[in-house]
């Protein structure tokens, strides 16, 4: 989940300590102020009346938190606060982290173990709904504001209600509760889209589709990554047309999932999930899977010098458990261009992951003949592996690929350090390789 949902901790907004933050009391005084401005006739009519209903609602929202802010370190919090100390202080975990919860009449604050604030959850708000209300507000404001003379103001703060929006999403998310992280995404991308500020916020949407796809909720999972394309965005690889197939197939209807994972390959060739969703239902649906080489096909017609689309056929033979069609596809993309890495990795890790499959089988198989004869094949697959990653590890110029492929050949090669100097020096060279990054 965590490699999928975007830049989650990107998302979370910058926080920094505010001098002017109400206290709780002061910030419910000044919202009913503004609430009984705008409900004065002469008043309403008049812009600055909703702006600062609106404020005084993001006012109310902030005061709770005072002039705290993730990032703080506990002796600047101690400071900011007046030594105030919380009623309960406890460990515990959020997102596979340890933390330090105090809990405070209000707020509960999460730090991590080098003492740094990382979370703050308000639990007694001043306001109920705040956030919609001074989304309300801004929109009244946008409304009575015929000169648009603050149009500025209002736009800037929908983007702070976006922003905060992200944040209890984020929040929501930490805590495990991903149906209500949804809500609160989408919440936050439609406060993007509210006129004046009109913005496609296309993280806040996906996320927002991703965390009701993971909790089972297809229906609404559906309706917003069918909004993902309509505005055109895919997520990388066409992640959107992967989740959409497979959502389509949960909700009974197989074939038109298969249309948008096509439609997504055609777009997206080297996309893994949506390779993958197209084998499945090709494999379940007991339909012709020459139909996924006519893609490729058609593919090649447009690109015939893409060694990528080798790489996707080698892949497809892959799962079709084809070994040798497989190799031979991968093989070609080095022939297509030679500068093409990937060919040869693909071959390498087909070879290896077959390697650990017979490895398994071999360590749950009683009968001794049995055993050797998937031991042997083990070794075999998993030297067959070398000369690929070898290939590849000569061939490319990315640093990192370099390492991760050596992460495999030190693998191999310490498993057959016994058979002689050149596994022990290939060994050698290879872990010194991942040890020195």
């Amino acid at each position: 989940m965590k490699r999928i949902l975007i830049a989650l901790a990107v998302l979370l907004s910058v926080q920094v300590a505010d001098a002017q933050t109400k206290s709780p009391d002061a910030a419910k005084k000044a919202v009913a102020a503004a609430e009984a401005a705008a409900e004065n006739p002469k008043k309403a009519a008049k812009v600055a009346t909703w702006v600062k209903l609106a404020s005084s609602y993001m006012d109310a929202y902030n005061a709770p938190a005072g002039s705290a802010w993730v990032g703080a370190s506990k002796q600047e919090l101690q400071l900011l606060m007046g030594g105030q100390q919380p009623l309960a202080v406890e460990n515990v975990e959020l997102g596979g982290e340890a933390l330090v919860k105090e809990t405070y009449a209000d707020k509960d604050f999460y730090f991590n173990g080098g003492g740094q604030l990382v979370l703050i959850d308000v639990t007694k708000p001043v306001v109920e709904n705040a956030l919609a209300k001074a989304i309300d507000a801004y929109k009244k404001a946008y409304e009575v504001d015929v000169k648009k003379s603050k149009i500025k103001d209002i736009t800037g703060g929908l983007e702070i209600v976006a922003r905060k929006y992200m944040d209890e999403a984020m929040n929501a998310y930490t805590f495990g509760d991903l149906a209500k992280a949804s809500e609160l995404f989408e919440a936050a991308a439609d406060a993007s889209a509210i006129e004046p500020l009109a913005k496609n916020d296309t993280t806040a949407l996906y996320n927002a589709g991703y965390t009701a796809w993971a909790v089972g909720n297809n229906e609404r999972a559906k309706g917003i990554f069918e909004k993902c394309l309509a505005i055109g965005y895919y997520y990388e690889g066409g992640e959107v047309y992967a989740k959409l197939g497979d959502i389509y197939t949960k909700l009974g209807d197989a074939k038109k999932g298969a249309a948008t994972l096509e439609e997504g390959f055609v777009k997206f060739p080297q996309s893994q999930s949506i390779l993958i969703g197209l084998i499945n239902y090709y494999i379940s649906s007991g339909e012709n899977t020459d139909r996924l080489f006519s893609l490729i096909d058609e593919a090649k017609k447009n690109e015939p010098n893409n060694a990528s689309l080798y790489y996707v056929e080698g892949n497809i033979y892959k799962e079709l458990k084809q070994i040798d069609k497989a190799v031979e596809k991968y093989m070609m993309c080095a022939q297509i261009n030679p500068e093409y890495e990937y060919g040869f990795i693909g071959a390498g890790v087909m070879y290896y992951e077959l390697a650990i499959e017979l490895q398994e089988k071999a360590s749950n198989e009683l009968d001794d003949k049995k055993w050797m004869e998937l031991n042997k094949q083990f070794e075999e697959a998993l030297k067959n592996a070398l000369n690929p990653f070898e290939s590849a590890f000569n061939l490319t110029k990315d640093e990192s690929l370099k390492v991760s492929i050596a992460e495999y050949l030190k693998n191999i090669y310490y498993r057959f350090i016994s058979n002689g100097p050149e596994f022990e020096e290939g060994y050698k060279k290879y872990n010194d390789i991942v040890a020195s990054r």
